[in-house]
């Protein structure tokens, strides 16, 4: 369903006072609000003494919170939405707090205030210009990729059921970050084996994910940029997730080019990524792609019926596609010929 057009000047205020929900919810995030509701509802003051934040600071902040649907109130205390108790508190199943705390809020946020510098070809020596000079500061480069681990692993596990790699021996994971799509499709296939292509600061912090999930001999790195370096060669299997939004435009082909001299004859190449349809569909991809180019000005939004085109051009068959995460990224799957 196409998003509606905007008709007032209401329709356009709750876009431009968009990032004070944001914040809210990384500030309720950062005093850890919803964990301390997870026990038991609680009243302001209760919440107020669980969190040590002055009750005002609270009562102000709880009823944002409610406002955005993340909370309740009834019968004088506070509860958390059932999407807030399923994935805003620590150490539930599908926890991704931390994802929200360090990589969006902590990282991610800041760097959108590079995007009208990005726009006009205006970005400060300083600035972020590429993953690369991101990832070249250890410091920065394990916030992230420890974030980024954690928003993973529910789409490496949706990947590892949509993609068929049952016969499938090795695996390349290009620009794989810390293994958490490897992860879910090695436990998911127990025969695979896999080489995960990523920045040396990255592939440090992965190799310590790689070995909490058991799976230090049947993974290895290639501890490189993945633009740069030479890719193996005789692999049934290469995935690609979330590199090509993260890229200059001018790269991806190269990128299909490597994946295809890496690949074996019948081999799968498999895509995930932020994508939008002819219609712009759906918003957060769209909105993710302008995140990536506040920081890679020759990065571009792009539609799967383009990388499907692109992945023929390059020698692949038979390409299709399907969602991974809802309303936000896809998935597209071609094999070589053979």
């Amino acid at each position: 369903m196409q998003t509606a057009v905007a008709e007032t000047a209401e329709d356009i205020s709750k876009i431009a006072f968009g990032f004070m929900a944001s914040k809210s919810l990384f500030a309720a995030l950062h005093v850890d609000l919803f964990s301390h509701l997870s026990c038991a509802a609680k009243t302001e003051r209760e919440l107020a003494d669980a969190a040590d934040v002055p009750i005002n600071r609270i009562t102000t902040l709880s009823t944002a919170m409610r406002s955005l649907g993340l909370m309740t109130r009834e019968n004088g205390k506070l509860a958390n939405s059932p999407a807030a108790e399923a994935f805003l508190v620590k150490g539930a199943k599908y926890d991704f707090g931390d994802y929200l705390r360090y990589q969006i809020n902590g990282q991610m946020y800041p760097v959108m205030g590079q995007l009208n510098a990005s726009m006009d070809g205006t970005l400060d020596p300083d600035d972020i210009a590429s993953y690369a000079t991101w990832m070249s500061d250890p410091v920065q480069a394990r916030i992230y990729s420890k974030a980024q681990h954690a928003g993973s692993l529910g789409p490496g596990g949706t990947i590892a059921r949509l993609g068929d790699l049952s016969d499938a021996k090795t695996l390349l994971d290009g620009g794989g970050g810390t293994g958490a799509m490897t992860i879910s499709l090695c436990k998911a296939n127990p025969d695979l084996n896999a080489t995960i292509i990523d920045f040396p600061n990255v592939s440090e912090i992965g190799w310590e994910y790689i070995s909490d999930a058991g799976l230090v001999d049947r993974v290895s790195y290639i501890p490189a940029n993945a633009l740069e370096c030479q890719w193996p060669t005789g692999r049934c299997a290469v995935l690609m997730s979330y590199l090509f939004s993260g890229v200059p435009e001018s790269s991806l082909a190269g990128l299909l080019s490597d994946a295809f001299n890496t690949l074996r004859p019948g081999g799968i190449l498999m895509v995930h990524d932020f994508m939008v349809n002819e219609d712009a569909e759906p918003p957060l991809a769209a909105l993710w792609h302008v995140q990536h180019m506040a920081f890679t000005p020759e990065a571009s939004s792009m539609t799967a019926a383009r990388i499907m085109a692109d992945m023929e051009a390059a020698g692949f068959e038979n390409p299709a596609e399907a969602e991974v995460i809802a309303d936000m990224t896809r998935i597209v799957y071609a094999r070589k010929p053979g």
